[in-house]
C-alpha cells in the first residue's frame, strides 16, 4: 500500500532515515543515567492524545491537523523508543524469575520496540515522504 502512495526512493530515503533515529534514540535510552520512567506515563497520555486527534481528523478532514497529528507522532514514538529501551534495560537487570518468564518479557519488548519502529517510520514517511 505505501508503494501506491510514496515513491520507491523517498520510502528508502525515510525508512534509513528512521533507522538512524531509532537506533540514536534506543542507543540514548540504553545508555542515558536519567531515569524516563515519569516520561513514559506522559507519552503513554500523548498517545492516547493522538488516537483521539486522528479520529476526529477523519470527520474535519483538516491539514494543518493533520500536520500537527503527524509531527506529534514523531515525537512521541521518538520519546517512546528512549522509554521502552530504558525499560527493557532495567527489566534484563532485574533479572527473570524464570527462563519462561523471561523468553515472554523478551518477546514482549521485541514486539515493543517493533511497533515504535513501525509507528516512527509512517509517521516520518507522511511528514517526508514524496507522494506520487
Amino acid at each position: 500500500m505505501l508503494f501506491l502512495v510514496y515513491t520507491g526512493n523517498s520510502i528508502a530515503r525515510v525508512f534509513f532515515v528512521s533507522a538512524a533515529t531509532f537506533g540514536a534514540l534506543s542507543l540514548y535510552g540504553y545508555t542515558t543515567k536519567r531515569d524516563l520512567s515519569a516520561m513514559g506515563s506522559f507519552l503513554m497520555m500523548g498517545l492516547f492524545g493522538l488516537i483521539i486527534a486522528s479520529l476526529v481528523n477523519v470527520f474535519l478532514a483538516s491539514s494543518a491537523m493533520e500536520f500537527v497529528i503527524t509531527l506529534a507522532g514523531v515525537l512521541i514514538f521518538a520519546g517512546l523508543t528512549a522509554w521502552d529501551t530504558q525499560k527493557l534495560k532495567s527489566m534484563y537487570l532485574g533479572g527473570f524469575g524464570s527462563r519462561e518468564e523471561g523468553d515472554k518479557l523478551a518477546i514482549y519488548g521485541a514486539l515493543d520496540l517493533y511497533m515504535d519502529f513501525i509507528n516512527l517510520f509512517i509517521f516520518m514517511l507522511r511528514m517526508l515522504g514524496d507522494r506520487r
